[in-house]
């Protein structure tokens, strides 16, 4: 029997950022998937961030998987050079097809797009929706200022230590993709303070 290839998907910046080491990590990070023979999918557009880390999947003959509403499409940010790009009508659409062809999320630098595709697939593995591992790439410090906030909901009592610990950190892509391929969520209810 065949297993089904594992594809990981990534939200990232559709900017390339200040630091030149976002999209040098990026792009490592597209090659170190192919490497693996992991696939990739990601928004589907050429720019920054997101970008790179098709570009480094591609360069290493890595399947790369594209998903992109119309309207973008027209605006001409469409990369086309995927091994495949799948076009929708809207952002939730875009969201939903990314979530259920990949088997686990990283998150790169990025901006508010970045944080809310971070935090709603958090939101549904929290609630049972799936029960998927989610990392953040946290190069050059990037999360660092996330990361203490979360730890302050966690102490505010706002957020289970158990789900704050289902986010995997990790400055590598190897060393996030490792802790990712081995992570088993525990089933624990949501809400912090019901028995």
């Amino acid at each position: 029997m065949t297993q089904k290839p594992i594809n990981i998907c990534v939200f990232a910046g559709s900017a390339s950022g200040r630091v030149a080491g976002y999209r040098e990590v990026s792009w490592a990070l597209g090659e170190y998937l192919a490497d693996q023979g992991i696939g990739v999918v990601y928004g589907g557009a050429e720019v920054g961030l997101m970008g790179a880390v098709a570009d480094g999947a591609l360069s290493r003959g890595g399947r790369v998987i594209g998903v992109l509403p119309e309207w973008l499409v027209d605006w001409e940010v469409a990369h086309a050079g995927l091994t495949e790009l799948r076009v929708v009508g809207t952002m939730h659409e875009r969201k939903a097809q990314m979530a259920e062809l990949a088997q686990a999320f990283v998150v790169l630098p990025g901006g508010i797009g970045s944080l809310e595709e971070c935090f709603e697939v958090w939101t549904w593995s929290q609630l049972g929706i799936h029960r998927k591992a989610l990392g953040l790439l946290n190069v050059d410090g990037y999360y660092d200022r996330l990361l203490a906030f979360l730890d302050h909901v966690v102490e505010e009592q706002f957020l289970r230590p158990e789900h704050r610990a289902d986010l995997k950190v990790e400055c590598t892509p190897a060393a996030l993709i490792s802790a990712l391929l081995a992570h088993e969520p525990q089933p624990v209810t949501k809400w912090v303070d019901r028995s």
